[in-house]
């Protein structure tokens, strides 16, 4: 055996991958599903411009413009652009793991929500109310797709 001393640069370059393993192995890659997701997240921004229930835009529920809506569509628009655009964006740009699982799950809540905002109009309609518009719908199948794109990604780690 000789005795060849290791360079100092090999020493840091050691220290300095040692010291990365952890956040490495913490990130994930979305892959092409991140298409899926991008297109999602336009989707869902479209829903909010459309009517959601007469002439009531997905962006004044939002706004709390019409109070008389109930609850239940203002809490599906604040799930659905809290998880679906903020959290899904931030999970895509810092590609961490755990925000990739909060968009799994947050989303999984909002299409919860989102059913029972479009079942909430349906029963309004027997009391002279407003069925749920097209804009709901979409925003709703827009959570649906990236819930189900994020699991996707989030499982795959």
């Amino acid at each position: 055996m000789s005795d060849r001393k290791i360079p100092d640069e090999l020493v840091a370059l050691d220290a300095e991958l040692s010291g990365r393993r952890f956040p490495i192995v913490r990130q994930i890659d979305p892959g092409p599903t991140a298409m899926g997701v991008s297109v999602a997240i336009l989707v869902l921004i479209v829903g909010l411009i459309l009517p959601w229930t007469g002439s009531i835009h997905g962006w004044q529920v939002l706004a709390g413009l019409e109070p008389q809506l109930g609850v239940l569509p203002r809490l599906f628009t604040f799930t659905s652009l809290g998880f679906g655009l903020v959290v899904s964006a931030l999970a895509l740009a810092t590609r961490w793991w755990a925000l990739a699982w909060l968009a799994a799950v947050g989303c999984g809540i909002s299409v919860v929500t989102g059913v029972w905002a479009i079942w909430s109009r349906q029963v309004s309609i027997t009391a002279g109310g407003t069925s749920a518009g097209i804009g709901l719908v979409v925003a709703l199948l827009a959570v649906i797709a990236l819930a189900v794109c994020w699991v996707r990604i989030a499982g795959r780690r």
